[in-house]
């Protein structure tokens, strides 16, 4: 393995672009913010000029924030099942899932400025006088308010920080350190196994739970679904496992990860395909079935997206996240094009971001649909920011995580 090229060396060009990136992240935020607090605006439409901006925010970081999360999933979840075929771009995974504190910290100053400011308009649970003269909001105070989404906020970027930390720190530290003998190979994946499995355990009370309900679906205080979680889930893992298909192949055409290969490509690809799916089974059974009950407290939630002012991003968004990925990635030939997988998977990362503005949005500006450019903006600005982490982590550490005991499994792997 001396021979093979170990440590990623980022070019200026991919530098630059990063940096460009969030420039433009920088200077949507800026713009944005202009926009909607110029000195023309009337006084009655400032608190909703106001949530504009800070919702743009919220969405943009909540949705990366969960998809770079989606790696650490991913590594936990091979862990616990044993997998080995993932280990020879376990680091890529590792890279990707650094950028967990740093969003991480982004998106909770955000989410604590808008439950803390005075404009209730994004959460309308924070206004304790509105919920006092509102049975709905009243009986959920228990659940909805400052203090707890406060403390669950802030637990649950630490617990993924640290949790993710503690498991990168765990793989490298074989890089210099080769196991001495099978029954500490054993020893060292049983360790593994225990903290991928409070990693689990982390993710099912956060991700799989509550935080998609106190920082997404609060936004629309009177609805609720119990699918809503899941549905969030399958969103940001199948964009996860795009993002990480991605920076793959371009390690693979830089000449990096040789012992990566078609094979592996192939199984990334069914993770795409099958999660399509699988997201697309959580959205016909949480619309389709409310839909059909034509329950008012339900039905409310989709008629301004299914059938207002942003349905059509709601059909075409449908169309991107299932659709394309349903007929492109169909035969095996397309699995295991490099081309096809990379154009896919930039679909997918754009298709859920998607379904995040039509998740966030309509409860904010019912009466018109927010200029997305400015959104579109802040959003290359987070992938500036992924880019230029998980560069500079690669270039850290080793890419090949040659003393693991599953690496040979992963170097014969065949699909």
């Amino acid at each position: 393995m001396s021979s093979f090229k170990e440590q990623f060396t980022p070019t200026k060009r991919f530098n630059t672009i990063a940096l460009a990136l969030m420039v433009v992240g920088l200077i949507a935020i800026v713009a944005l913010y202009f926009s909607t607090h110029g000195s023309g605006i009337a006084e009655a439409d400032k608190p909703k000029q106001d949530a504009r901006f800070w919702a743009s925010l919220l969405q943009n970081s909540v949705y990366f924030l969960l998809v770079v999360n989606a790696s650490m999933f991913f590594i936990c979840a091979t862990t616990l099942a044993w997998g080995g075929w993932q280990i020879s771009f376990r680091r890529v995974t590792e890279a990707i899932s650094a950028c967990v504190p740093i969003i991480g910290v982004l998106a909770a100053i955000i989410l604590l400025a808008i439950a803390f400011g005075d404009n209730h308009t994004i959460y309308h649970w924070t206004d304790t006088h509105h919920v006092h003269d509102d049975p709905v909001l009243n009986h959920k105070k228990g659940f909805l308010n400052k203090g707890f989404f406060a403390t669950v906020t802030i637990l649950t970027v630490v617990l993924w920080s640290v949790l993710g930390y503690k498991l990168r720190a765990m793989s490298r530290q074989l890089d210099n350190n080769p196991l001495p003998s099978v029954e500490a190979g054993k020893k060292y994946m049983w360790k593994n196994t225990v903290w991928a499995a409070i990693y689990i355990i982390v993710f099912s009370l956060t991700i799989m739970s509550s935080i998609p309900w106190l920082w997404l679906m609060s936004i629309d205080a009177h609805w609720y679904s119990t699918m809503y979680s899941w549905y969030t889930f399958a969103s940001t893992f199948v964009a996860g496992m795009a993002l990480i298909a991605l920076f793959v192949i371009y390690l693979k055409n830089k000449g990096y990860l040789e012992l990566t290969n078609t094979e592996h490509l192939h199984d990334l690809g069914k993770f795409m395909f099958a999660f399509s799916i699988f997201w697309t089974y959580l959205w016909y059974s949480q619309f389709m079935l409310i839909w059909y009950a034509n329950i008012p407290e339900e039905t409310i939630y989709f008629k301004p997206r299914a059938t207002g002012l942003y349905s059509g991003i709601f059909w075409f968004m449908f169309i991107i996240n299932f659709i394309a990925p349903l007929l492109i990635l169909m035969s095996r030939d397309s699995k295991r094009n490099y081309t096809i997988i990379a154009v896919v998977a930039v679909l997918i990362i754009f298709g859920h971001w998607l379904d995040f503005y039509q998740m966030v949005f309509p409860a904010i500006s019912p009466d018109k649909v927010p200029m997305i450019l400015y959104d579109f903006g802040v959003a290359l600005g987070f992938v500036g920011i992924i880019m230029f982490v998980t560069g500079r982590v690669l270039s850290k550490h080793a890419l090949i995580p040659k003393n693991h005991p599953f690496i040979k499994e992963s170097v014969i792997h065949h699909t």
